[in-house]
C-alpha cells in the first residue's frame, strides 16, 4: 500500500505537437501500404532477372519499412520529464554517490583563466552534497596565470558558493548570472555583483592576462 504522503520525484509532460506528428506519420504510413500493395499486385512475369530485381528492391522497401515502423513507434507517445531536485535530494541524500568533475585547459591564452574560473565556480555550486562532490582541474599547459586565478577563485567562492545556496541562483556561473540577471535583489547582490569582491577578484586577472598577451607580442 501506497504511503498517503509520497510525493512524485518528477513531473512528466506531453511534447507539444505530438498530433500533428501522429497525422504526418498517419499519412506515410498509408504512402507506405499503397507502395506495398502496388509490388504485389503488379508482380514482373518476365525474365528471371526481372524477377530478381522485383524481388531485391520488394525486400528492400519491406526492411526500410521495418525500419520506419519502429522508430516512429517510439516516438508515438513522446513524453518528457522534469525532475524535482530538492524533493530527490531530501529522499535520497545519503544515498546519493560521489562525484568527480574534471575541468580541463592547456593554453591561458586562447582559452583564458577568467572563463576557467567561472566553469570551476559553477560547478562548486552545484546543488549537491559538498562531501560528494570532487572537482579537479587539469591544466596541460601548466601556466602561472591559471594558477594565479584559481587562488582569487578560492577566496571568492568563500562568499560566492553561500551567495548561491542562499538565492538558490541559477546559471551558478558568476559570469553568465550577472549578465542576465537584471533587477537586484538585494544589498548582498549588490555587494558580490558591484562591490568590491568579484570586480576585485577579475580585475587582477585580467591585467595579468593583458601583461602576457603584450609579453607574448
Amino acid at each position: 500500500m501506497a504511503k498517503s504522503n509520497y510525493v512524485p520525484l518528477f513531473e512528466t509532460k506531453q511534447v507539444i505537437g505530438r498530433i500533428f506528428f501522429r497525422c504526418i506519420a498517419a499519412s506515410i504510413f498509408l504512402g507506405i501500404c499503397f507502395i506495398v500493395m502496388y509490388r504485389v499486385m503488379f508482380f514482373p512475369v518476365g525474365g528471371k532477372a526481372e524477377r530478381w530485381t522485383w524481388i531485391g528492391l520488394f525486400l528492400s522497401e519491406l526492411w526500410f519499412c521495418l525500419y520506419w515502423f519502429f522508430t516512429t513507434v517510439s516516438r508515438w507517445n513522446s513524453v518528457y520529464r522534469l525532475p524535482y531536485i530538492d524533493r530527490l535530494s531530501q529522499r535520497f541524500g545519503k544515498e546519493l554517490p560521489g562525484i568527480d568533475i574534471f575541468v580541463c585547459t592547456a593554453d591561458p591564452l586562447m582559452e583564458p583563466p577568467s572563463i576557467v574560473v567561472n566553469t570551476v565556480l559553477s560547478v562548486m555550486a552545484y546543488d549537491y552534497p559538498p562531501e560528494k562532490l570532487s572537482i579537479y582541474l587539469s591544466d596541460d599547459g601548466g601556466s602561472d596565470l591559471t594558477f594565479y586565478a584559481m587562488l582569487e577563485a578560492a577566496n571568492f567562492s568563500k562568499t560566492w558558493l553561500p551567495f548561491c545556496k542562499k538565492l538558490k541562483v541559477e546559471p551558478t556561473s558568476p559570469e553568465a548570472y550577472f549578465r542576465t540577471a537584471s533587477e537586484p535583489v538585494n544589498a548582498e547582490w549588490l555587494s558580490v555583483k558591484m562591490g568590491i569582491i568579484w570586480p576585485t577578484r577579475a580585475g587582477p586577472i585580467q591585467r595579468a592576462i593583458g601583461q602576457a598577451c603584450q609579453i607574448e607580442a
